[in-house]
C-alpha cells in the first residue's frame, strides 16, 4: 500500500492543482461535488466545537476554545447556523436544536441590545427556521404556519424592539434594553441600515400573525429615510431620529447603508409593492450618477455629489447580487470582477480598500469571514452559469481553510498582509458564508427550487402552497419563503373560502339542491375539476353540462330571486 501511495501521491497532487484550472465542464463538476464536501466539513468542524466549547453563549472563541456573549445573550451562533442545518439536509439536529432553544432562549433579560443585529439574526433566523420547520419533520402544530413556538419567540423578541420605533420622525433607536425599552440618555443617532433594514421581517411577522404593527413601524422608518434623502437623490450614514438632521453625510452603498437599498429590492420582491421597488430604482439612479467610476463604487457628500473616500469596503460585495434581482446582470459581473481581484491580491476581502493606491487601508486590513462576495457570486452563478463564479468559491474555500482554520473553528483574520488572526468567530459565518458557499456549490438545493416542486399545506384560512421556490434571503442569509405570507390572512376574503364552499356544494352526501355555475375547466390549479362533479355530469344531469364563461370569482348578473351569492361565488337555484 505504502509504495502504490508513495507512486500515486505525487500524480493526484499534480491532478488536484490542475482541476481548479481546468476548462473542461466535467473537471468543473467534479470540482463542484468536491468543493460542495469541503463547505460541509467546514461548517461542522465550526458547528461542533461551538456546541462544544461556546454554547450558550452567543459565539465560539475559537483560538481560546470559549465563548462570549456579543450581541446579547441568545446562544446567537445556534439561531443563525439553524436553518443551515437544514440547507445542509441534517433534519435530527435541525429538530433537536428547535427544541433546544424552545426550553432556553428567553429574550426577558436586563441586557442592551442592537434594534438591527437582533432582528436581522434573530428574528430572522427564527422566522426562516419556522417557515422550514415542516420540511425539516419538525411535528407542527395544527394552526401551522400561522402559528408554532418558533413564531412566538421570533414576535417576542420583535416585540422587543418596537419601543426603539417610539420617535418623532418613525425612525427607531439603534439601541433597546430588551427588559426596559429605551434607556434614558439613549442616543439618537442611528445609521441608515439600522432604520431601513425591517421590512423583510417586520412585514412576514405580520403576515404570518395577523398583527399589523410591525409591517406598519418598517414601512413608516422606510419612508422617513426616503423623505429626508437629499436634493440629489442620496442618503446619507448616519442620521438623528428625533431631528431627523443627518449627521454623518456620506453617501454609498456600504457599511451603514447597505441593506437599506438591499431591503427596497428585497420587500418590494416579497410584498410585491411598486412603491418599494420605484424607490429603489430612483436611488439607484442617484447612485449611478454620483457614485460610479468604472465600475467602482466610491464614497460622495450626501448633497454635493462631491468625492469624500475612494474606498472599496468589503460589505459593498452585495451589490452585485442585488443588481442581478433587478435584471441588471452585465453591470453586475463587471462590478463583481472587480472586487474578486481584490480578493485575489489578498486571499480575502479586507474591511476598506483604497482604490486609486490599490492597497489596504491602515486599520482595516482584517477580514472577519465576511460572506458578501460569495453572496454575489451565488447569484449570479444562478442568472448565468459563469464559471469565474465558482473558481471564486474555490478561492474562498481555500483561502479560509489555509488562513483562518484553527483546532477549535475558524478565526476571524485580523490582518490580511501577515495572515495574524482575532479570537472571533462572529455568528454570520454560519449563516452566510457557509450557506452561500454551499448553495453556490450545490445546483440542485431545496432552496434553487424553480417551482416545479411544491407543498400543499391546509391552513386554518384554506390550503396555501409552500417550498415552491423563490425564497428571499434576508440579510443574515434566512430564506423566507414568499408564498407563507399568504398562507394567514385573518381577513378571509380570499379564494380558499369559495374552495371550502365548492367542496361542500360538490359533495354526494349534501341535497343537491344548488349547483355551482362553473368556470372553464382548465385541469390545474384553482380551475381543477372535481373528480364527482366530473362523473356527475357523464351521468346525465344535463342541465349542468353547460359551462359559463365567467370566471371563478367573478358574479354574472341574473335576477335577484335566482340567485345565492356568497362572497362573490354565485350558486344557482335549480330546485
Amino acid at each position: 500500500g505504502t509504495a502504490m501511495q508513495r507512486f500515486l501521491g505525487p500524480l493526484l497532487c499534480l491532478w488536484a492543482l490542475r482541476l481548479p484550472a481546468g476548462t473542461g465542464a466535467a473537471a468543473r463538476g467534479l470540482d463542484v461535488a468536491s468543493y460542495r464536501e469541503r463547505v460541509r466539513a467546514m461548517f461542522y468542524h465550526a458547528y461542533e466545537h461551538y456546541l462544544e466549547s461556546a454554547f450558550p453563549y452567543d459565539e465560539l472563541r475559537p483560538l481560546t476554545c470559549d465563548g462570549q456573549d456579543t450581541w446579547g445573550s441568545f446562544s446567537l451562533t445556534l439561531i443563525d447556523a439553524l436553518d443551515t442545518l437544514l440547507i445542509l439536509g441534517n433534519v435530527s439536529e435541525f429538530q433537536r436544536v428547535v427544541n433546544v432553544l424552545q426550553e432556553g432562549v428567553d429574550f426577558d433579560i436586563d441586557v442592551n441590545a442592537s434594534v438591527f443585529e437582533t432582528n436581522i439574526r434573530v428574528v430572522g433566523g427564527l422566522l426562516s427556521a419556522h417557515l422550514l420547520s415542516r420540511k425539516a419533520g419538525v411535528e407542527v402544530e395544527a394552526g401551522w404556519p400561522c402559528s408554532g413556538p418558533l413564531l412566538r419567540m421570533a414576535e417576542e423578541a420583535a416585540r422587543k424592539l418596537l419601543p426603539a420605533f417610539q420617535t418623532p420622525t418613525g425612525m427607531p433607536y439603534g439601541t433597546v434594553n430588551l427588559l426596559h425599552g429605551v434607556n434614558p440618555g439613549e442616543t439618537p443617532v442611528t445609521c441608515t441600515a439600522g432604520i431601513g433594514t425591517f421590512i423583510v421581517e417586520f412585514a412576514t411577522l405580520s403576515h404570518l400573525t395577523g398583527d399589523p404593527v410591525f409591517e406598519d413601524v418598517a414601512r413608516k422608518a422606510l419612508k422617513a429615510l426616503w423623505k429626508n434623502r437629499s436634493d440629489i437623490g442620496l442618503v446619507g450614514n448616519h442620521i438623528d431620529v428625533i431631528t431627523a438632521k443627518w449627521v454623518a453625510q456620506d453617501a454609498g452603498i456600504g457599511a451603514g447603508v447597505d441593506s437599506y437599498f438591499e431591503y427596497l429590492v428585497k420587500g418590494a420582491i416579497l410584498l410585491q409593492d411598486r412603491e418599494l421597488m420605484s424607490m429603489f430604482l430612483e436611488y439607484n439612479k442617484a447612485i449611478k450618477n454620483y457614485t460610479k467610476f468604472d465600475d467602482w463604487y466610491l464614497w460622495v457628500q450626501m448633497y454635493k455629489g462631491t468625492v469624500s473616500m475612494p474606498v472599496f469596503q468589503s460589505l459593498e460585495a452585495y451589490w452585485p447580487g442585488l443588481q442581478s434581482l433587478i435584471g441588471d446582470v452585465d453591470n453586475a459581473m463587471r462590478t463583481f470582477l472587480n472586487y474578486y481581484t481584490v480578493w485575489k491580491q489578498f486571499g480575502g476581502l479586507p474591511e476598506f480598500y483604497n482604490i486609486p493606491q490599490g492597497y489596504t487601508v491602515d486599520k482595516r486590513e482584517g477580514y472577519p469571514l465576511r460572506p458578501e462576495l460569495i453572496e454575489s457570486a451565488m447569484y449570479l452563478y444562478r442568472a448565468t452559469r459563469d464559471p469565474t463564479l465558482l473558481e471564486l468559491g474555490r478561492d474562498a474555500v481555500e483561502s479560509i481553510e489555509k488562513i483562518s482554520k484553527v483546532d477549535c473553528g475558524f478565526a476571524t483574520i485580523k490582518d490580511l498582509r501577515d495572515h495574524r488572526l482575532d479570537n472571533r468567530m462572529e455568528s454570520f459565518f454560519l449563516a452566510e458564508t457557509v450557506k452561500y458557499l454551499y448553495l453556490l456549490f450545490d445546483p440542485d438545493n431545496f432552496i434553487h427550487n424553480d417551482g416545479s416542486d411544491f407543498d400543499v399545506v391546509v391552513t386554518p384560512y384554506g390550503e396555501c402552497v409552500l417550498n415552491a421556490g423563490g425564497y428571499i434571503f434576508n440579510t443574515e442569509a434566512h430564506p423566507i419563503d414568499p408564498a407563507a405570507l399568504h398562507c394567514c390572512r385573518k381577513r378571509k376574503e380570499e379564494q380558499w373560502e369559495v374552495e371550502d364552499l365548492m367542496r361542500e356544494f360538490y359533495s354526494r352526501k349534501k341535497t343537491k339542491k344548488f349547483t355551482l355555475k362553473r368556470a372553464p375547466d382548465h385541469g390545474e390549479g384553482e380551475n381543477a375539476k372535481d373528480p364527482e362533479d366530473a362523473s356527475s355530469e357523464k351521468g346525465g344531469e344535463k342541465r349542468n353540462s353547460k359551462k359559463s364563461s365567467h370566471s371563478l370569482l367573478s358574479c354574472p348578473s341574473q335576477s335577484f330571486n335566482s340567485k345565492l351569492a356568497v362572497l362573490g361565488q354565485v350558486f344557482l337555484d335549480n330546485s
